[in-house]
Parts: structure tokens; C-alpha cells; sequence
């Protein structure tokens, strides 16, 4: 379950938090609950792929002022009318530079998102290079044992018949890889299971890592 994978099948944007809670997607509360001692009230976030906010509205409740950038006008609508972002930027994941300052956030998140791009260099550039030294970045992924393909492709669901969308997996080397080449630490990891629409589990790894 991912906001992207909202996009990609078509649902409207104002019934993706009802099919989050029919899914039982609980990537929001696992990345707020390990996020939670490195942050504090008045700092910044920046949600990357926010659609209508429920990562984000965790950490608005903590007391920290949310932006959000993500690429469908339709999410950010409804994002924006729960009205507790102090701004929403629609912009590609993909194409680099986000249009964020240079260290301009103190925290990034990402939920639900990073399982619909198969190569993250420019998240994590983009997220280093915006989130101040000594800030967090809260992601999560599905996990990729050894071994095992690093895609695979899904029919999503009221899509046309013959319709596929590429899913992507990332292993701990990967993760290792990204945090490495750009000036990050893992503080917290955490497995947890996901339904995907096909009714298959799906094993999620959520991370908390700093910048350096």
C-alpha cells in the first residue's frame, strides 16, 4: 500500500485514506513511533510523497511544521484541505533539484512511496542535501533478501485488464550503499508486514537513519 500505488490505480484521492485502513497499512505509525525521540516540537518536516498526509499529520500533531512535496495535484488537494501543512509543492520524486533550500528541513520522511522506483540515488541526494546535519530521514521500503528479484510487476486493481505496474524491492546492502554515499547513519530499523492489492504479504523494512 503506498500512495504512489494510489496513483497508479486510479483510486480517488479522497477515498485513499479509507482503503489505507481496509489494508491495514500502518507504515505512518511504525516510522512516527521510531522517529518520535529525535524530534521536537517547532522543527521542520518535509514529507516526500505526502499524498493526503498520513504520514505527515502524525508529526503535525507532535508539533512540527509539515511540508510536503509530491507529484499528484489530486493527493495534494486533499492533503491540503485537512489544513495542517504550512505548504505542499507538487514536484517529480525523479527529477532533481527538489524546490527546497539547501539544508532548509530538519527531518524527511518517505512512506509508502519508495517501492515505485527501482533506482533512490536521487532521494537520497536530494534528501541529504535538504535536511540539515544532524536531522533524521524516516523511510520505508519493501525488503529484498539475497537472492531474491529486486521487481516484480502487479495488476493493481480497477485497472484494465493486461495493466501492469513494476514494484521494487531494496535490500539492506542497498540501503547501506545509499546511506553511505550520502552522509548517513542508521539509528533504527524495523520489519513489519504489509498487504499489497493483490492480497499477498509483503515484507516492509522501515529506517530511521541521521545526517551526518
Amino acid at each position: 500500500m503506498s500512495n504512489g500505488f494510489a496513483r497508479q490505480c486510479s483510486h480517488a484521492a479522497n477515498e485513499y485514506d479509507r482503503s489505507a485502513e481496509q489494508k491495514n497499512w500502518r507504515g505512518p505509525e511504525v516510522v512516527f513511533g521510531l522517529a518520535y525521540a529525535f524530534v521536537e516540537p517547532g522543527q521542520s518536516l518535509l514529507d516526500i510523497g505526502i499524498g493526503t498526509g498520513l504520514s505527515a499529520a502524525l508529526f503535525h500533531k507532535a508539533g512540527l511544521a509539515v511540508h510536503g512535496m509530491d507529484l499528484s495535484p489530486q493527493m495534494l488537494e486533499a492533503c491540503r484541505a485537512k489544513g495542517f501543512t504550512a505548504d505542499l509543492t507538487q514536484h517529480d520524486l525523479t527529477v532533481a533539484p527538489y524546490p527546497y533550500d539547501t539544508a532548509s528541513m530538519d527531518h524527511a520522511v518517505s512512506v509508502g512511496v519508495l517501492n515505485h522506483f527501482g533506482d533512490l540515488r536521487t532521494v537520497f541526494s536530494e534528501v541529504s542535501r535538504i535536511v540539515r546535519p544532524g536531522g533524521i530521514f524516516g523511510f520505508v521500503v519493501e525488503h529484498r533478501e539475497a537472492g531474491q528479484e529486486g521487481s516484480y510487476d502487479i495488476c493493481p486493481p480497477n485497472a484494465p485488464a493486461g495493466t501492469t505496474h513494476t514494484m521494487y524491492r531494496h535490500g539492506a546492502d542497498d540501503i547501506s550503499e545509499l546511506l553511505a554515499n550520502n552522509s548517513f547513519t542508521m539509528l533504527r530499523s524495523l520489519e513489519f508486514p504489509v498487504m499489497h492489492g493483490g492480497g499477498q504479504p509483503l515484507r516492509a523494512m522501515a529506517y530511521i537513519v541521521r545526517r551526518g
